[in-house]
């Protein structure tokens, strides 16, 4: 958990400095090495591990190096190859909270940490390392977990394919698109893409057998740079604030529909069938800062009922794909 030190970052005459800097160069690949060390660190204290100290730099160098691959794997965007790259890496192969990921590992290391810590002291002087129990429980949690992020990309193609139909059917000509895994499912996702300046919003159910299905949601305007109000084109830091929340949310950008000063992600809303951002920025010309951030992730709430109903194919808003 190291990298996500980032997240204390934060600064009131700054208020998207820590949108900017999360999941940056912490969770960068080139800092594994340097994170390993700081990692292992705490553990020199102990005479007896710097004895070990391999060991413990080897484990803790391996656990930090797991962290921005797995970051990548969900829709936020991570630098994997900075300095390199500015770019935001995010593979949207499971969602960045999922309980299914996250319970088995904790089943798998929880078991792990039972059977080696309920082992008699001379079975432990015999055996070199964790007993055969521990390393098959945490070796069964990695291979589960391994199979789900497997089964999230193989799921994600299927989801962009049905996409390219859906937008076919409706005689669009996608400049871009990309559809981002539901909570807890890759069964279940969220379609997006770009047309003729417009931003259109749907759900995409991908069973892993039967027909997939699609409900259909909001279109709003595409906002760039340039649809700006001239009141925040001719200032240079509400100008490159802007550069900066559209390069975070990878371009994805769009005025909320009911409040047109609240800018937001559009890979993320509170709704399925509108657009209800989840966080976003608002400009204050008149006021310092400038930008204030809006973040409403705290009330965002999953139906578990509605849920179920995608997963298993009683939602009455989906239909047949074009």
């Amino acid at each position: 958990m190291l990298p996500d030190l980032d997240r204390l970052v934060h600064s009131a005459a700054d208020p998207l400095l820590h949108i900017e800097l999360h999941r940056h160069f912490t969770h960068a690949l080139a800092f594994i090495p340097i994170g390993g060390l700081i990692a292992a660190a705490p553990w020199m204290a102990s005479r007896r591990a710097r004895a070990h100290w391999r060991a413990y730099l080897l484990a803790a160098t391996a656990g930090y190096a797991t962290h921005g691959l797995l970051d990548a794997c969900t829709t936020y965007g991570t630098l994997l190859l900075w300095p390199f790259s500015e770019q935001r890496v995010a593979w949207n192969w499971i969602s960045i909270i999922d309980p299914v990921f996250t319970v088995a590992l904790l089943i798998g290391g929880g078991v792990a940490f039972w059977r080696a810590s309920h082992v008699h002291p001379r079975e432990r002087e015999r055996v070199q390392g964790l007993p055969v129990g521990a390393r098959a429980a945490a070796a069964t949690a990695l291979l589960l977990c391994g199979l789900y992020l497997a089964a999230g990309a193989l799921q994600h193609a299927r989801a962009l394919d049905a996409q390219v139909r859906l937008a076919a059917g409706r005689a669009h000509a996608p400049t871009r698109g990309e559809v981002f895994p539901g909570f807890a499912t890759n069964v279940v996702w969220r379609s997006l893409y770009e047309a003729e300046g417009r931003l259109y919003m749907d759900r995409i159910r991908v069973p892993w057998f039967g027909a997939r299905s699609w409900s259909p949601g909001a279109s709003v305007v595409s906002l760039t740079e340039a649809d700006l109000a001239p009141a925040i084109l001719t200032d240079a830091r509400m100008r490159a604030d802007f550069r900066r929340f559209r390069w975070f949310a990878s371009g994805w950008v769009a005025s909320h529909p009911d409040r047109r000063a609240f800018i937001g992600d559009a890979r993320y809303s509170l709704s399925t069938d509108r657009f209800d951002p989840v966080w976003g920025i608002r400009f204050r010309p008149s006021e310092e800062p400038p930008v204030e951030w809006v973040d409403y992730s705290r009330g965002r709430r999953v139906d578990p009922h509605a849920l179920w109903a995608e997963i298993v194919g009683r939602d009455p808003t989906y239909g047949p794909l074009p």
